[in-house]
Protein backbone atom coordinates (compact mmCIF):
# COMPACT_ATOMS: atom_id res chain seq x y z
CA UNK A 1 0.00 0.00 0.00
CA UNK A 2 1.89 3.07 -1.08
CA UNK A 3 1.81 6.03 1.00
CA UNK A 4 2.24 9.69 -0.31
CA UNK A 5 3.06 12.21 2.13
CA UNK A 6 3.34 15.74 0.22
CA UNK A 7 3.83 19.27 2.25
CA UNK A 8 2.82 22.71 0.25
CA UNK A 9 1.93 26.00 1.77
CA UNK A 10 -1.16 26.33 3.26
CA UNK A 11 -4.21 28.08 1.05
CA UNK A 12 -5.13 25.89 -1.13
CA UNK A 13 -8.51 25.14 -0.81
CA UNK A 14 -10.35 21.57 -0.48
CA UNK A 15 -11.09 21.23 -4.56
CA UNK A 16 -7.80 22.15 -5.37
CA UNK A 17 -6.31 19.59 -2.80
CA UNK A 18 -8.79 16.81 -4.15
CA UNK A 19 -7.13 17.64 -7.64
CA UNK A 20 -4.07 17.30 -5.78
CA UNK A 21 -4.65 13.81 -4.37
CA UNK A 22 -5.87 12.36 -7.48
CA UNK A 23 -2.94 13.52 -9.70
CA UNK A 24 -0.48 12.07 -6.99
CA UNK A 25 -2.86 9.12 -6.77
CA UNK A 26 -3.13 8.24 -10.27
CA UNK A 27 0.81 8.87 -10.99
CA UNK A 28 2.26 6.38 -7.84
CA UNK A 29 -0.23 3.72 -9.96
CA UNK A 30 1.83 4.83 -13.36
CA UNK A 31 4.31 2.61 -11.52
CA UNK A 32 2.77 0.38 -8.85
CA UNK A 33 0.00 -1.54 -9.33
CA UNK A 34 -2.33 -1.01 -6.56
CA UNK A 35 -5.98 -0.05 -6.60
CA UNK A 36 -7.15 3.59 -6.41
CA UNK A 37 -8.45 3.04 -2.81
CA UNK A 38 -4.91 1.54 -1.38
CA UNK A 39 -3.31 4.47 -2.14
CA UNK A 40 -2.74 6.81 0.40
CA UNK A 41 -2.02 10.92 -0.19
CA UNK A 42 -1.70 13.12 2.73
CA UNK A 43 -1.55 16.66 2.20
CA UNK A 44 0.25 18.49 4.88
CA UNK A 45 -0.14 22.39 5.15
CA UNK A 46 2.50 24.58 5.99
CA UNK A 47 2.61 28.14 7.44
CA UNK A 48 4.18 31.25 4.94
CA UNK A 49 5.69 32.13 8.39
CA UNK A 50 7.07 28.67 8.57
CA UNK A 51 8.53 28.32 4.68
CA UNK A 52 11.22 29.47 3.78
CA UNK A 53 14.08 29.16 0.83
CA UNK A 54 17.45 30.88 -0.47
CA UNK A 55 16.99 32.47 3.04
CA UNK A 56 14.03 34.50 1.67
CA UNK A 57 10.03 33.56 2.89
CA UNK A 58 8.11 32.60 -0.10
CA UNK A 59 4.52 33.11 -0.67
CA UNK A 60 1.75 30.44 -2.25
CA UNK A 61 1.47 30.35 -6.27
CA UNK A 62 -2.07 30.24 -7.32
CA UNK A 63 -3.23 26.59 -8.28
CA UNK A 64 -3.23 25.89 -12.00
CA UNK A 65 -7.23 26.25 -13.80
CA UNK A 66 -8.54 22.66 -14.06
CA UNK A 67 -7.39 21.89 -17.91
CA UNK A 68 -10.06 19.21 -18.38
CA UNK A 69 -12.91 22.17 -16.75
CA UNK A 70 -11.24 24.13 -19.52
CA UNK A 71 -11.57 21.81 -22.52
CA UNK A 72 -15.01 20.79 -21.54
CA UNK A 73 -15.65 25.02 -21.13
CA UNK A 74 -14.44 25.89 -24.94
CA UNK A 75 -16.68 22.89 -26.45
CA UNK A 76 -19.63 23.63 -24.79
CA UNK A 77 -19.04 27.19 -25.64
CA UNK A 78 -18.46 26.06 -29.42
CA UNK A 79 -21.28 23.51 -30.04
CA UNK A 80 -23.65 26.00 -28.63
CA UNK A 81 -22.01 29.07 -30.64
CA UNK A 82 -20.92 31.12 -27.85
CA UNK A 83 -17.93 32.31 -30.35
CA UNK A 84 -16.98 35.06 -28.17
CA UNK A 85 -16.84 33.18 -24.82
CA UNK A 86 -14.87 30.30 -26.79
CA UNK A 87 -12.78 32.95 -27.85
CA UNK A 88 -12.03 33.68 -24.81
CA UNK A 89 -10.33 30.39 -23.83
CA UNK A 90 -8.01 30.94 -26.84
CA UNK A 91 -4.55 31.44 -26.12
CA UNK A 92 -1.77 33.65 -28.19
CA UNK A 93 -0.65 31.45 -31.11
CA UNK A 94 -3.80 28.91 -31.14
CA UNK A 95 -3.55 26.48 -33.78
CA UNK A 96 -6.01 23.92 -34.82
CA UNK A 97 -6.10 21.11 -37.59
CA UNK A 98 -8.60 18.76 -38.65
CA UNK A 99 -8.46 16.04 -40.61
CA UNK A 100 -7.06 17.32 -43.90
CA UNK A 101 -6.42 21.06 -43.29
CA UNK A 102 -3.61 23.19 -42.94
CA UNK A 103 -3.82 24.59 -39.52
CA UNK A 104 -6.44 26.88 -38.82
CA UNK A 105 -5.81 30.18 -36.26
CA UNK A 106 -9.41 31.71 -35.66
CA UNK A 107 -12.61 30.54 -34.70
CA UNK A 108 -14.16 32.21 -38.03
CA UNK A 109 -12.12 29.58 -40.45
CA UNK A 110 -13.02 26.41 -38.80
CA UNK A 111 -16.78 27.54 -39.37
CA UNK A 112 -15.87 28.62 -43.26
CA UNK A 113 -14.60 25.41 -43.56
CA UNK A 114 -16.86 23.43 -41.81
CA UNK A 115 -19.93 25.24 -43.20
CA UNK A 116 -19.82 23.12 -46.71
CA UNK A 117 -19.50 19.77 -45.12
CA UNK A 118 -22.80 19.73 -42.66
CA UNK A 119 -25.18 21.47 -40.94
CA UNK A 120 -24.16 20.78 -37.43
CA UNK A 121 -22.37 18.31 -35.32
CA UNK A 122 -22.36 17.77 -31.58
CA UNK A 123 -20.29 15.44 -29.44
CA UNK A 124 -20.84 12.36 -26.87
CA UNK A 125 -17.88 11.90 -24.91
CA UNK A 126 -16.91 9.00 -23.54
CA UNK A 127 -14.01 10.40 -21.33
CA UNK A 128 -11.25 13.42 -20.89
CA UNK A 129 -7.59 12.34 -20.24
CA UNK A 130 -4.87 14.99 -18.63
CA UNK A 131 -1.73 14.68 -18.77
CA UNK A 132 1.88 17.05 -18.04
CA UNK A 133 2.80 17.83 -21.93
CA UNK A 134 6.22 19.60 -22.34
CA UNK A 135 7.58 22.24 -20.84
CA UNK A 136 4.43 24.47 -18.89
CA UNK A 137 1.73 22.58 -21.53
CA UNK A 138 -0.59 20.00 -20.02
CA UNK A 139 -2.29 18.15 -22.38
CA UNK A 140 -6.12 17.21 -22.64
CA UNK A 141 -7.59 14.14 -24.72
CA UNK A 142 -11.25 13.98 -25.43
CA UNK A 143 -12.80 11.38 -27.11
CA UNK A 144 -16.09 9.67 -27.97
CA UNK A 145 -18.41 10.01 -30.86
CA UNK A 146 -19.76 12.64 -33.16
CA UNK A 147 -23.15 13.27 -34.38
CA UNK A 148 -25.24 15.55 -37.05
CA UNK A 149 -26.86 16.60 -39.93
CA UNK A 150 -25.35 16.94 -43.34
CA UNK A 151 -27.61 19.69 -45.84
CA UNK A 152 -29.31 17.31 -47.56
CA UNK A 153 -31.13 16.52 -44.51
CA UNK A 154 -29.32 13.08 -44.22
CA UNK A 155 -28.09 12.48 -40.36
CA UNK A 156 -24.76 10.28 -38.85
CA UNK A 157 -24.18 8.89 -35.60
CA UNK A 158 -21.36 7.09 -34.15
CA UNK A 159 -18.37 8.35 -35.57
CA UNK A 160 -15.56 8.33 -33.07
CA UNK A 161 -12.82 11.23 -32.61
CA UNK A 162 -10.15 12.11 -30.57
CA UNK A 163 -9.09 15.55 -30.09
CA UNK A 164 -5.92 16.88 -28.64
CA UNK A 165 -5.41 20.05 -26.40
CA UNK A 166 -2.49 21.53 -25.08
CA UNK A 167 -3.14 24.75 -22.85
CA UNK A 168 -0.59 26.99 -21.99
CA UNK A 169 -0.99 29.25 -18.85
CA UNK A 170 -5.09 28.30 -18.64
CA UNK A 171 -5.72 29.06 -22.43
CA UNK A 172 -5.69 26.39 -25.42
CA UNK A 173 -2.55 26.92 -27.68
CA UNK A 174 -3.30 24.32 -29.74
CA UNK A 175 -5.77 21.49 -30.75
CA UNK A 176 -5.51 18.56 -32.48
CA UNK A 177 -8.44 16.53 -34.15
CA UNK A 178 -8.81 13.06 -35.93
CA UNK A 179 -12.21 11.48 -36.66
CA UNK A 180 -13.61 8.98 -39.17
CA UNK A 181 -15.90 11.18 -40.31
CA UNK A 182 -14.68 10.99 -44.09
CA UNK A 183 -14.43 7.04 -44.07
CA UNK A 184 -18.24 6.98 -42.83
CA UNK A 185 -19.03 9.74 -45.61
CA UNK A 186 -17.76 7.24 -47.93
CA UNK A 187 -19.37 4.22 -47.28
CA UNK A 188 -22.61 6.10 -47.26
Amino acid sequence: MPIVELHVLEGYNSQEKQRLGAALTDAVRFVVPAAPELVTVMIHDVSADNYHLGRSQRSLAPARPDPTQIVKDYLAAMETRQLDAASAILGDGFTMIFPGTAPMCTLQELIEWAKPRYKFVTKTYEGFDAMQGTGDAVVVYCRGTLQGEYHDGSTFEDIRFVDRFEITGGKITKQDVWNDMAEVRANV
